[in-house]
């Protein structure tokens, strides 16, 4: 990065611009609007609402409005320009994925963060990129926002979820507060999809001034000149080991249960338009097997993100290091593990998310009746069974939930589960980069298709009466009466 210039220039970007806009006007996009408009009790209702204004809900929004489904809003509780883990909890320098990646821009070339990035600092500058800063990637997803004109509304926060008829109700507060009335809702929710951090058990009673979770808020100054630990060897694990080593923490141990750290990233060595497409398509054994088997291989950390942990002298890793109990005292933390005792000061779990649905209060309504892969979906003949996999959501073919009892909850079909929840079901679409596009229009196209279908009389309606003409009676003149003449003589 240093050969790219220090500030981008405006004209190349306004270039762009157009050229997205003739793009979009070559291809009739967005197309017109053709959802018929729904009203209850006097009150308009939303064709779709989305919830996160991440990465996801950005795609998600931005094809259903390409798609001509336009009565749509997203809303995110975080401040503009904040949605997402991006400048938040995530504390890596670049992003993980290769650079040249389409990203969500739904197959429009000028929408890419290449084409965002050239236009502003020129291809050189694109050839001397390794990955791109995470601060960098933030804007183009604000540009993103903006060059759409994307129907997006922040500082709001959703508080609870009920059925209407056959309607669903969003409880909202903040920004915008009260009651919205959606016919379908899509929960762009991110890595937590439906859940929330998953907490190990022996740190549960400990005071949270002594850990925190690998994306809370942490004020990492004040770990200057502490003992630090942290759980895990993830990516997560290194890009908070990292922080706090630069924050000037005392020492920062990496407890690493596995005896060996895990070294290929196997997912991406398969990684292909078929995996997309085909992932969801298999048989459920299969799909349990890949991501199963993944699972237990584990991704290992990016190569820059463990090397910016280990150039620092006061920094450990300790493999085959399992942590039996936490107990507090006067003096900090005293860690139980398989090498014996250990003292910190503070611990950081960076332990992922769990898709315990009862954790979150606005999906409290919901929780008792959606149907998981551990409700028959998963067999014990499918391979081991493991924590995680079988509490995934078990979703249909658009991303939507299922009930776990018929008839229970007729309000899940219309919710469609678009976060990282849905990965066991549907593969990583949903979730990271790579393939966010080919997500959000396999949901599109399934929220199209069941809107279509339940206004389909309103449609046929439409059709018997419409009476443009193309014809106006004057194109032609009838010979049939010459026929006769000549036929006659």
């Amino acid at each position: 990065m240093k050969h790219t210039p220090t500030a981008p220039t405006s004209t190349g970007l306004a270039a762009l611009e157009a050229r997205l806009a003739q793009d979009l006007d070559f291809l009739e996009l967005p197309a017109k609007s053709w959802v018929p408009k729904r009203m209850h009790e006097g009150a308009p209702v939303r064709d779709v609402v989305v919830i996160g204004a991440g990465m996801c809900g950005l795609a998600a929004t931005a094809k259903l409005v390409l798609t001509g489904i336009t009565n749509v809003v997203a809303y995110d509780v975080a401040p503009a320009g904040l949605e997402g883990p991006w400048v938040t909890f995530a504390r890596m320098q670049t992003l993980r994925s290769p650079k040249t990646l389409n990203g969500p821009s739904l197959g429009l070339p000028q929408l890419t963060f290449r084409a965002w990035f050239t236009a502003q600092w020129g291809v050189e500058a694109w050839q001397w990129l390794d990955k791109i800063p995470k601060g960098q990637w933030m804007d183009y997803l604000i540009w993103y926002r903006k060059v759409l004109g994307l129907p997006v509304r922040n500082n709001v926060r959703m508080t609870g979820i009920a059925p209407v008829g056959d309607l669903i109700a969003i409880d909202l507060e903040g920004a915008e507060t009260g009651r919205v009335l959606t016919r379908r809702l899509v929960l762009a929710t991110g890595r937590s999809g439906l859940g929330g951090f998953a907490v190990p058990d022996f740190l549960r009673g400990i005071d949270h001034a002594y850990w925190a979770h690998s994306a809370d808020d942490i004020d990492f100054g004040a770990l200057k000149g502490r003992r630090v630990a942290v759980i895990g060897a993830g990516a997560s694990s290194m890009d908070n080991a990292a922080t706090a080593l630069e924050a000037g923490a005392g020492s920062v141990d990496m407890l690493i249960r596995r005896k060996e750290m895990p070294r290929i990233n196997k997912l991406t060595g398969i990684g292909s338009p078929g995996v997309v497409l085909g992932m969801h398509q298999l048989p459920d054994a299969w799909k349990w097997k890949f991501f199963e088997y993944t699972a237990s291989t584990q991704t290992p950390p990016p190569r820059s993100s463990t090397l910016r942990v280990s150039r620092h002298a006061n920094a450990r890793f300790f493999l085959d290091c399992g942590i039996i109990a936490v107990k507090q005292d006067a003096e900090g933390l005293l860690v139980e593990t398989t090498q014996g005792p250990m003292r910190y000061d503070f611990m950081i779990a960076a332990t992922g998310f769990s898709n315990d649905f009862s954790d979150r209060p606005e999906f409290a309504a919901l929780a008792p009746y959606i149907r998981t892969w551990s409700d028959g979906r998963y067999t014990p003949d499918m391979g081991p069974a493991r924590a995680g996999m079988s509490d995934a959501p078990d979703l249909g073919p658009a991303f939507e939930f299922r009930e776990r009892v018929p008839g229970s909850c007729p309000m899940l079909a219309h919710i469609h589960c678009f976060n990282d929840a849905a990965m066991l079901t549907h593969g990583k679409v949903s979730g990271d980069i790579p393939a966010i596009s080919a997500g959000a229009d396999r949901l599109v196209r399934g929220i199209a298709t069941s809107l279509f279908a339940e206004d389909v009389e309103t449609h046929f309606a439409n059709l018997i009466a419409y009476d443009t003409p193309e014809l106006l009676g004057d194109e032609w003149v009838d010979s049939t009466p010459l026929l006769h003449k000549e036929a006659a003589l």
